[in-house]
């Protein structure tokens, strides 16, 4: 399904004209316009999908597959230091575009940026009722 409304579905689809570095049958890879580092990149499948929970898990592990293939590729061309693979879900997590999309960002030392997060300290006790949640 492609949405008429939706920027990356008009980009994964060549309605708008992108600088694509990768395209195949499930996927189209184009450079970010508001990039954060030189050669940041996203992969955005060609059908819409709002996010991780819509998409079929084969379709997922592709696109995570295809993530790290490009994340060598792109590590060994561009001379970067590190790589960051993101994927965010929903606007609490940072999601602003609503068409699932994973970012390739090329790291490269001094380059200014930061991914991270205020680690917290949760308990013991915490710790095994999440694990006992999640174990189910």
């Amino acid at each position: 399904m492609i949405k008429d409304d939706c920027i990356f579905c008009k980009l994964a689809g060549g309605v708008i004209p992108t600088n694509s570095i990768y395209e195949d049958d499930k996927f189209k890879v184009i450079l970010d316009m508001s990039p954060a580092t030189k050669g940041h990149a996203l992969i955005l499948p060609k059908e819409h999908y709002a996010n991780i929970y819509e998409m079929p898990k084969e379709l997922v592990a592709d696109a995570f597959a295809l993530a790290a293939r490009l994340a060598k590729t792109m590590t060994e061309k561009l001379g970067a230091d590190g790589f960051n693979i993101v994927q965010n879900n929903n606007e609490v997590a940072g999601q602003t575009v609503f068409h699932f999309h994973i970012h390739l960002i090329p790291r490269y030392e001094g380059d200014g940026q930061k991914i991270g997060w205020n680690p917290t300290s949760p308990t013991a006790d915490e710790l095994d009722k999440i694990r006992l949640l999640l174990a189910e």
